[in-house]
Parts: structure tokens; C-alpha cells; sequence
């Protein structure tokens, strides 16, 4: 079933398609009058500093509030992020494991959670200074904004930055207002929420509450979670402000269904993998994170940030096998940062610097158990695990000319790995691992007319092996031969907009060197659990185009291309097997999105958007291989005033066209267990109540 038979798009025919639609597209916007005010400017902060995303050297996209939550079933950021070239999302139906994101390759590896990718939060990372990040914690129907920098950002964010992602809480209103939204859909789905958001004197503030509970469309797929986010900004003055943010988050059940075998696939898609049924496969997650950020502007030239938070997280996982399957830990994590902006001109020119430096730590302390079927048994490992993590860096902006602006960024981390073996009866495997890197960057932009921006970057990041990543598959301790993967990004890049905002692209073609790409594999005496391995050498080419055009009033298309070739250059496993020459797992070489909305002045309102993927490897064999599928969704309803009451019933249908294809592959997984089937055609509905207060 999940076997490839055939491609959507011959990959032979591919190189003449961006060469074409260059000349087509920078012909009408290259001729086009000057009009700034004309278009609509949508600015990010994912580079530090608020900028427009038109003006900035670097492949950047970015999705709205309407986007993230109108009428959708808000189970996880891949029912938005998917407009986006450059990043492919996997996994939203297993809980257990969070949502799998991969940009330009970075991120595809990972067993569970977040990998090569940082995720921020109102400026608060959400991503471990080991490089583990996580979305679990995310409430979706308070997020006003997300920004996704595609490519290595290593000399702004440092490690585990192959891109980044950048969530802003949605901005309070001048007017009060109290919403409350319902929905439910197959397969046991049931979310309630309620939020308020406005103004009053000084003080703007968003509270969000969120309950979500899920059957699962496989067996030993429940999920419930209750989330809590808030956001309060004091203004003290005009040039000085503090922002305060809560989130609570619990999460009693997320059953893990596991991955099966072509066969087991065939037999029935709804079948959990039979171990994770006896182990009880799963998680249990509470988390509590509080962060501050204060602003303050010296001068009419300079203002500094200044950042702290806290996060505590109790976690307990079974695993689908006895010797040491349920682990649990407590983990603290905290940290801060400290931000200098200067915009003084030089040499008479406009100049913005920016210098800072960033500190964390992670502190976990980690038991595991025997598992006999599901029910926690003796005690066989602890160990207390400590990551501080040190950065410094500046990035400049220079104004060369009208038409030209130099961005160069440097930055040097300090990361230490900390081990202390706390159960000694089998030996002491305490250890430590010191690594530390310098990233740099390079971009020049060009304006070449007006609506249209040339850009040129290149850059260098870095990833180190998580705590979980650095383990022994030959026993306890640090697994010493594991190194960092180190890569060089070469990028160029076209934007283009009309001067009436009614038409815009974005174009960017990428290659990038890896060197020891962490791989992973799994063992056959313990299935279900991850180590990993370093890859001699890798390369990453690809292209990605965005285009969006206003096809009529309230009619509005959208189209994202992704080509990726990544390939391993050298690489032979442990076992002597070589895979030179090798497609990387888990990222399919063609991916396209295409969308339409219309929005009608009465009130109603309808998107269908379909997800177009090639086929991809899930072995670094390339013996195992998913068929390519198209999934397509549907979404309407109809917002109108009631009393002074706006009301929006909506329904949704997931999978319109009952594709069988996989939610989800686990790479290099054992005995073929790669596939976790996707959800058949289902249908979800609700309602929301918005009051003015």
C-alpha cells in the first residue's frame, strides 16, 4: 500500500521549470510602478530584530492568525505550516511523539519531539540546549503569527538551528472581547476553548484556556491534553515595557500506536503494533513555564531586550519492551538573554547592529524501569543530566547603497553534556562531552526594482547529539564516537510583489554540505528505542517557490513547491554497510501545496488546500519506500452577527478523498516497522461565540 509505484512529477523535466517561471515573473513586477503604501507589509521578528519579510536576504515564510485557526480542527501546526515550501511536517495523529518537522532535511531524523529545528515562543525557546525541542505545550488557538526561517540560522540562534520557527501569541485588540469555541469530529474528537483578550490603561493582556480529548483512528491512540497560555505586556512609558508569559500545560494521556510492516498495514491500517498494545506504549506529561522579556529604548538609535524564563517538566514514557521500556524524568529548564539594537548611520550610511548574548541550562533527572506489560518494575538506571549552554553574537546591517544591503552575523557556543551515573551496580558511566562552535553568516540583498529583491547568503551551522542521542548502544555512558554534524549553506533567492498586493512569489535555491550527519538506527534487542550514528558526508540541493495571487475580490490562491535531492556522499554504518550515493530517509524529493479561499463580504467563508507528496525512503538502504499521495481537506463556514454576538459555525473534512497513505514513517526502524497509517476521510464541526465586552 505504502510502497512507491509512481511519481506525481517526472524529476527529469524539472530544472527548465524554475528557468521559466523567472522570466514570467520578474517581467510584470519588474515593470510596475513604485507603490509601497499600495501593498500590504508583513513583518517578522525570526531574525532578532522586526523587519519585513520582503526586505530580508533569506528564504522566509509566514502564516497569519486567520491561517493557524479559522475553521481548523487545531490538532497541530502542520494543518497551516504546510502552505510553507521548504518544510515537510509528519505525525499530527500520534501524540506520543509530537509533530515531526523537517526543514531543508534538518529535523527528519528525529524519533520524537523536534530536531535541527529551534522553536521559539514570544521569544522564550521552546527548544532544550542540548537541540530537543517540542510543540506539545503549544496552544494553537491563541498563536497570532508564525514565522519559519528556512536554512541554517546558527549564526542568530546557534545550536540545532537548520531553521527556525517563531511563534508570536496573537496581539490583544483595542476592544475587549471574551470568545469561547466547541468542536467535535470523528474518531472520539472533542476540543472546547475559551479565551479574552484587550486593553485597559497600560495593560494588555491574552488569557487562553484549551481541553482536548481523542479516541484515535488506530487502536492505543488516545490523547488528552489541557493547556493554559497567557500573555500580559505592562507599558510603563514610551520607551519601556514588560511582557509576562504563563503556560501550563498537562497532558495525562498520549498512547503511542507504534509503527507496522507493509503486511501489517495491508491486514488493517487501524491495528496498533501488537508489543505496544502488551507494553501499554505512552506518555504522561506536565510542564509549567513562566518567562519575562523586557524592553527598553535608550535613544531614538538604540534600545536593549532583556529575556529570563523558567520551565519545569515532569515526563513518564513506556516503551514497547521490558529491559529499562519506562523512563521517566524531571527536568528544569532556565535561562536568559541579553539583546543590544543600534541603528546610528556609518560612514553615512543606515547601519542596525545587533549584539547579544544567550544562557541555558538543563537540568534532568532521568530513572528508567523494567516494563512487564505496561506495569512499572525494578529500578535499572538513574543518572542526573546537565546541558548549559553559552552564546555570544553580533549581526549588522549595512545600507551600501539604494540598492544593496550587507547583513554579515558571527557567533561562538559553549555547550557542555554532564553526566552523573547514580546507578552504580552495573558499573559507573559518568562522563562528560565539551563541544563548542563558531557560526557565521553572509547576505547581500538588491533591490532591483521596485517589487522585486535579489538576494545571495551562505552560512554555517551546527547540531550536537540530545542527552537521549549521545546514549551507548554498546552500554551505559556518553557514546564518545558521536560527533557534532557540522554543515555549509549556499543560497540564492528572488521576491517579487506587485505594487497593488494582489500577486507575490518567492523563489530560493539551496545546496548544503553535512558533514557526520546524525543518522539514526535502531537495535533488534531493544525495537522502539533510537541510537544514532554519524554519516560521513552529505549534500542537500533543492529549490523552493512560493506564489500567492488575489484571483478575484475575496478569491485568493496559494501555491508551495519544494524539490529536494539530498543524498549521502559517504557513508558506511557500523555494520560495514555503505550507502554512498543514498537518498537521506525520510524527506520526499517533491512536495507541492496548492490552496483557494474565498472569503464573501455576507460572512461566509471556504478553503480546500491539497498536499501533494513524492515518494521518499525510510531506510538509509533505500530498500523500503512510501508510495507518493495526495491529501486533500476542506473547510467552510459562515460568521455573522447575532445580538451583538458574532457567531462562526464551521465543519471541516480531513482527507477528502480517503487516501491511504502514512501519517507518519519512522526511519530505520526495526523489522520494517516504518508506517503509521493516516486517518480515512473524517469529518469535524463546531461553533465559536465571540463577544465584545
Amino acid at each position: 500500500m505504502f510502497l512507491r509505484k509512481i511519481r506525481f512529477i517526472r524529476s527529469e523535466n524539472f530544472w527548465c521549470f524554475p528557468c521559466l517561471l523567472l522570466t514570467l515573473l520578474t517581467g510584470p513586477a519588474a515593470t510596475a510602478a513604485s507603490n509601497h503604501e499600495a501593498r500590504e507589509e508583513v513583518t517578522v521578528n525570526a531574525t532578532r530584530v522586526v523587519k519585513e519579510a520582503f526586505n530580508l536576504p533569506t528564504a522566509i515564510g509566514v502564516v497569519n492568525q486567520q491561517q493557524i485557526q479559522l475553521a481548523q480542527q487545531q490538532l497541530g501546526l502542520d494543518e497551516s505550516l504546510t502552505r510553507i515550501p521548504g518544510i515537510f511536517l509528519q505525525n499530527r495523529y500520534n501524540f506520543a511523539q509530537d509533530l515531526r518537522v523537517s526543514i531543508r532535511g534538518s529535523g527528519a531524523r528525529g524519533s520524537f519531539g523536534v530536531r535541527g529545528v529551534k522553536i521559539l515562543v514570544d521569544g522564550i525557546p521552546n527548544t532544550l540546549p542540548d537541540g530537543q525541542g517540542q510543540f506539545d505545550s503549544v496552544d494553537i488557538s491563541s498563536i497570532g503569527q508564525i514565522d519559519v526561517l528556512r536554512g541554517p540560522s546558527s549564526s542568530l540562534y546557534g545550536n540545532a538551528s537548520g531553521g527556525v520557527i517563531n511563534i508570536t501569541t496573537e496581539a490583544a485588540p483595542e476592544k475587549p472581547y471574551l470568545e469561547a469555541r466547541t468542536a467535535f469530529g470523528e474518531y472520539g474528537y472533542a476540543k472546547s476553548q475559551i479565551k479574552t483578550a484587550g486593553k485597559s490603561g497600560r495593560v494588555d493582556y491574552l488569557l487562553s484556556a484549551s481541553h482536548m480529548e481523542l479516541d484515535g483512528y488506530r487502536e492505543q491512540s488516545d490523547a488528552e491534553n489541557k493547556n493554559f497560555n497567557s500573555r500580559v505586556r505592562i507599558q510603563f512609558d514610551e520607551t519601556s515595557d514588560l511582557t509576562i508569559l504563563i503556560n501550563l500545560f498537562d497532558s495525562p494521556i498520549s498512547d503511542d500506536p507504534g509503527g507496522i510492516d507493509v503486511a501489517a498495514v495491508k491486514a488493517d491500517p487501524r491495528q496498533a503494533r501488537n508489543l505496544n498494545v502488551r507494553f501499554d506504549a505512552g506518555e504522561a506529561i506536565e510542564q509549567q513555564k513562566l518567562g519575562i522579556r523586557y524592553r527598553k529604548s535608550l535613544s531614538d538609535e538604540s534600545e536593549i531586550i532583556a529575556r529570563s524564563y523558567v520551565l519545569w517538566r515532569d515526563f513518564e514514557n513506556s516503551l514497547p519492551f521490558f529491559d529499562g521500556g519506562i523512563v521517566q524524568f524531571d527536568r528544569t529548564f532556565f535561562g536568559g538573554g541579553l539583546q543590544y539594537t543600534n541603528t546610528t548611520a556609518l560612514w553615512g550610511r543606515d547601519n542596525r547592529v545587533t549584539i547579544g548574548i544567550d544562557y541555558d541550562l538543563q537540568e534532568d533527572d532521568r530513572k528508567r524501569y523494567n516494563n512487564d506489560d505496561g506495569s512499572k518494575q525494578a529500578l535499572v538506571f538513574e543518572q542526573r543530566e546537565e546541558v548549559t549552554s553559552l552564546g555570544v553574537f553580533v549581526q549588522n546591517e549595512l545600507t551600501l547603497s539604494d540598492a544593496f544591503e550587507l547583513t554579515a552575523g558571527l557567533r561562538y557556543d559553549q555547550i557542555a553534556f554532564d553526566v552523573e551515573d547514580k546507578f552504580i551496580a552495573d558499573g559507573d558511566d559518568s562522563g562528560n562531552r565539551d563541544l563548542d562552535s563558531v557560526s557565521a553568516s553572509l547576505a547581500l540583498l538588491w533591490r532591483l526594482v521596485d517589487g522585486v529583491n535579489f538576494y545571495a547568503s551562505l552560512g554555517t551551522s551546527f547540531e550536537t547529539p540530545t542527552t537521549t542521542e549521545f546514549a551507548n548502544p554498546l552500554g551505559g555512558g556518553f557514546n564518545q564516537s558521536l560527533d557534532p554534524q557540522e554543515a555549509m549553506n549556499y543560497e540564492i533567492g528572488v521576491k517579487g510583489i506587485s505594487t497593488a498586493g494582489r500577486f507575490n512569489y518567492d523563489v530560493a535555491l539551496f545546496s548544503i554540505k553535512v558533514e557526520d550527519e546524525l543518522t539514526p538506527f535502531e537495535l533488534a534487542q531493544s525495537p522502539g528505542r533510537t541510537f544514532f550514528e554519524n554519516a560521513g558526508q552529505s549534500s542537500r540541493h533543492g529549490l523552493e517557490l512560493a506564489l500567492g495571487a488575489e484571483l478575484m475580490q475575496g478569491l485568493d490562491a496559494a501555491l508551495a513547491y519544494t524539490y529536494s535531492d539530498f543524498e549521502f556522499d559517504r557513508f558506511s554504518d557500523a555494520n560495514g554497510a555503505r550507502f554512498d550515493g543514498n537518498q537521506l530517509p525520510g524527506i520526499p524529493k517533491q512536495l507541492l501545496h496548492v490552496s483557494l479561499t474565498y472569503f464573501h463580504q455576507a460572512g461566509f467563508f471556504a478553503e480546500a488546500d491539497t498536499l501533494f507528496v513524492g515518494h521518499f525512503y525510510a531506510n538509509n538502504a533505500n530498500t523500503a519506500e512510501t508510495n507518493a499521495y495526495r491529501s486533500a481537506n476542506l473547510r467552510m463556514g459562515w460568521k455573522f452577527q447575532l445580538d451583538g454576538v458574532e457567531l462562526t459555525p464551521f465543519v471541516g473534512v480531513n482527507n477528502l478523498t480517503n487516501e491511504d497513505y502514512p501519517s507518519n514513517v519512522r526511519i530505520n526502524a526495526f523489522g520494517g516497522r516504518y508506517f503509521e497509517p493516516a486517518p480515512e476521510r473524517n469529518v469535524y464541526g463546531g461553533l465559536s461565540i465571540k463577544l465584545n465586552l
